[in-house]
Parts: structure tokens; C-alpha cells; sequence
């Protein structure tokens, strides 16, 4: 069993359940006081897990934020709604790898459009032998990579991808970045 944690902005201490009862069943509500995330994050989390679930060859996937830092991820472990009592190391090519490599390469091929006078980079993708990496700006400087397998179809995962963003961007506020980065924090 996992301790109830506070909504992020609350000082109050959170309320422990009576260990001899049986709780009620939990409405949304309940779930963001007890995870202490907001619909909006709870809205992304779900996007997330869609464009996992319903998108064939995607390994994971991470939005990271302009300064670098995992906002969100594919990985179970790292998701404040989904945390186990332990959390695993995880493989190499995990979503804080895949982070770290989406920040990476958001920077390099910003620079690279400026000196080429290109414009804003909307998305950068790396075909390998063993698999492919795609990253889509989000709004504000925020990206989306994803990591699929070799034989994933690309412009099926670039088409999801988009819509994620579509759907993702105006979401992004800076309250709920902030939110996210406690919640992955915390994880």
C-alpha cells in the first residue's frame, strides 16, 4: 500500500486511511488526490499510454521539456500513477535514456536549422539498423521522441505522433510542466 501524497499547492498533511477499514471505491477525483495530479496531467497520461498502445513498433516514449528534463514517459516505473513499491533500473534504451537522447538531438538540430536559416525544427528522425527515433516539437520548446523498433511504419508513427502533439500542445502549460516534473521526481 502506498501513502496518500498531497496535491501539489497544499500544505495540509495527507489523510491516512483507517487500517481497519475497507476504502470506498475511487472516483477520478479521489485518483488525482491520491497521485496528486490534475485532470490535465492525468488527460497527457493518457494520450501517452494511447499512442503506446495503440501505435504498432513503438518501444517507448518520453516528452521531455526545453531545459532537458523528463516531463512524461512510456515507462511505467517513471509515472507517478503507475509507481510500484520498488522501482527498476530499467534497460539501457529506457525513457530516461530516450530522454536524455531527445534533448540531445532537440538541441543539435535547432542549431543546425539556425545556421542553415531553416526555421523552426518540427521533426527530426533517425533511421537505424535496428530501429528508428523520432522527435516532434510540442509547443514552446517541450519535445515528443519516440523510440520504435526497424520495422515500425514510419509514417504511421509520425502521423500518431502529430496527432499527439495536436492534441498535447495546448495542454502544456507551464503550471502542468512543472506538475509533471515533480510527479517524475517523485517516481
Amino acid at each position: 500500500m502506498t501513502a496518500p501524497m498531497r496535491t501539489p499547492g497544499s500544505s495540509a498533511e495527507p489523510v491516512k486511511p483507517d487500517p481497519g477499514t475497507d476504502p470506498a471505491p475511487e472516483s477520478d477525483e479521489d485518483e488525482t488526490v491520491a497521485y496528486g495530479l490534475s485532470s490535465e496531467a492525468k488527460n497527457l497520461h493518457w494520450l501517452l499510454t494511447n499512442l503506446v498502445d495503440e501505435v504498432p513498433g513503438i518501444r517507448s516514449v518520453a516528452v521531455v521539456s526545453s531545459d532537458g528534463l523528463l516531463l512524461l514517459s512510456s515507462d511505467p516505473a517513471r509515472n507517478a500513477e503507475r509507481r510500484p513499491a520498488t522501482s527498476p533500473t530499467g534497460p539501457r534504451g529506457s525513457s530516461a535514456d530516450l530522454a536524455t537522447i531527445v534533448s540531445g538531438l532537440g538541441s543539435l538540430t535547432v542549431g543546425a536549422a539556425r545556421l542553415m536559416d531553416g526555421g523552426p525544427v518540427k521533426q527530426t528522425v533517425v533511421a537505424m539498423a535496428e530501429g528508428s527515433l523520432f522527435v516532434m516539437a510540442i509547443s514552446d520548446g517541450s519535445l515528443l521522441g519516440v523510440h520504435g523498433t526497424s520495422d515500425c511504419d514510419m509514417t504511421v508513427v509520425a502521423y500518431h505522433m502529430a496527432l499527439f502533439v495536436g492534441r498535447a500542445g495546448h495542454l502544456l502549460t507551464p503550471e502542468l510542466r512543472s506538475e509533471l516534473r515533480q510527479s517524475m521526481e517523485l517516481a
